[in-house]
């Protein structure tokens, strides 16, 4: 078992504000992008930091959107869609879709929509 899946998100999660911010892009946007990934509203991911949830624990409540299998790409050399564990993968997920955040995609090829 990895040591990120007992890691909280709210201890992360500033962390990715301050990515996303440093590169012109918004603490609602990242929302945006987290409830897209795990069907989270704002006060139910306002709860999960709040209540230091998990990562193991976060992905086990999410109801994973179904085109999440098409996040492709590697984040710190791995490729998402090659790893083997299905809460890594996650995880992984979420950090390819932050970095695309930050790295100023257009919000609609992030979110993997059709346009």
């Amino acid at each position: 078992m990895s040591r990120v899946f007992t890691v909280s998100v709210a201890s992360v999660y500033p962390h990715y504000v301050t990515k996303v911010e440093k590169k012109g892009r918004t603490k609602d946007e990242l929302d945006e992008v987290i409830a897209w990934l795990t069907g989270f509203d704002e006060s139910a991911l306002a709860r999960h930091l709040a209540d230091g949830t998990t990562f193991e624990d976060f992905f086990a409540a999410a109801r994973l959107n179904p085109a999440a299998a098409s996040i492709t790409g590697t984040v710190c050399g791995v490729r998402v869609e090659e790893v083997e564990d299905p809460l890594m993968q996650k995880i992984r997920y979420l950090d390819k879709l932050v970095d695309e955040l930050a790295q100023g995609r257009p919000m609609d090829k992030v979110l993997r929509q059709v346009v």
